[in-house]
């Protein structure tokens, strides 16, 4: 969940908004790290995994394109997203919309465009508004990409598996090689800013109270379980974690079927399965429901299939 303005917006309007305003350099073989999944996780709030399906959707209407490119600071070379001409179309109008309304600044009513700052990025001013139209001085929300701030619920629950690794690895006081190396390739795939991390790791060396390796990696499992589903990459990053931490593939089904049992659902999953669970409460869902309930699908970005399983989930639950 995205709080002030930005959660007003669905993340695949954010998502038009942030490549407009970060537009993939032409003829280059270098591209910045906005432009990559992690970059737009982070400048989007929402949990890298939902990324993807936001950008095929937009592939999918011809509004977006992708290359391979190098980014500073990678050992190799990422997948890159950038706006077709249509793309850009629809997310120039769609910012100059927003951009055109009204805000209240210190009492006063205000065009929202007039409070940018030079070269101040659209999500960035918005993350200072409110639900109800009010610029604040401090932001409301903030990625983390930025150094400081409160990051989203989504994003939040990044940040405490980071602190979890970090309390592990703080454990016999030092932090080794390897250990460091694992943290960071959590932390560049969630795309958090180096200070958010250095601030973490000082809180971890100071409490040092580390949970078990078991109960960091049942984290990290429930967190790729959010919608029901473990991407390509997380596989690859679940793989590093059990040789990191000793753990054995028995082990791995052990904690794999406590996490499928337990799920931790990501905020607009969970608002949906209660709206389920309302709808069904007669035993049956009408056709003013299914309406309803399709246009919260498209409003929360649930998938037909997370759908169907959330249904199946509930239904079986009740037989």
């Amino acid at each position: 969940m995205v709080d002030g303005y930005l959660g007003t917006m669905t993340t695949e309007e954010r998502t038009l908004v942030h490549l407009y305003d970060n537009p993939l350099p032409e003829g280059h073989w270098e591209a910045p790290d906005a432009v990559t999944q992690a970059g737009i996780s982070a400048a989007v709030h929402v949990q890298r995994k939902h990324v993807p399906r936001t950008l095929k959707r937009l592939e999918k209407r011809s509004e977006l394109t992708t290359g391979q490119r190098h980014v500073p600071g990678a050992k190799q070379r990422r997948r890159v997203y950038g706006l077709t001409p249509a793309g850009k179309s629809r997310a120039g109008a769609l910012r100059d919309k927003i951009l055109a309304q009204h805000v209240i600044r210190n009492g006063e009513k205000v065009v929202m465009s007039d409070l940018r700052g030079g070269g101040q990025l659209t999500l960035d001013l918005l993350s200072h508004i409110d639900e109800g139209m009010v610029y604040h001085e401090s932001a409301v929300v903030s990625p983390i990409s930025n150094p400081e701030g409160t990051a989203s619920l989504d994003a939040q629950a990044g940040e405490n598996l980071v602190r979890r690794m970090l309390a592990r690895a703080w454990e016999d006081g030092k932090i080794t090689t390897d250990e460091q190396q694992l943290i960071s390739e959590v932390v560049d795939f969630i795309g958090m800013h180096p200070d958010r991390v250095r601030r973490l790791s000082d809180e971890a060396r100071r409490l040092q109270n580390a949970p078990p390796p078991e109960e960091v990696y049942r984290d990290m499992l429930q967190q790729a379980m959010v919608d029901g589903e473990i991407l390509g990459d997380e596989k690859a990053l679940l793989a590093t974690m059990r040789e990191a931490f000793g753990i054995d593939l028995e082990t791995h089904h052990k904690l794999l079927a406590e996490a499928i049992a337990d799920p931790v659902l990501d905020t607009a999953t969970s608002t949906y399965r209660e709206t389920l669970i309302t709808a069904l409460e007669d035993g049956m869902i009408t056709s003013d429901e299914d309406a309803m309930l399709a246009t919260l699908r498209r409003s929360l970005d649930i998938t037909e299939t997370r759908h169907a399983t959330l249904l199946a989930e509930l239904l079986d639950r009740d037989d």
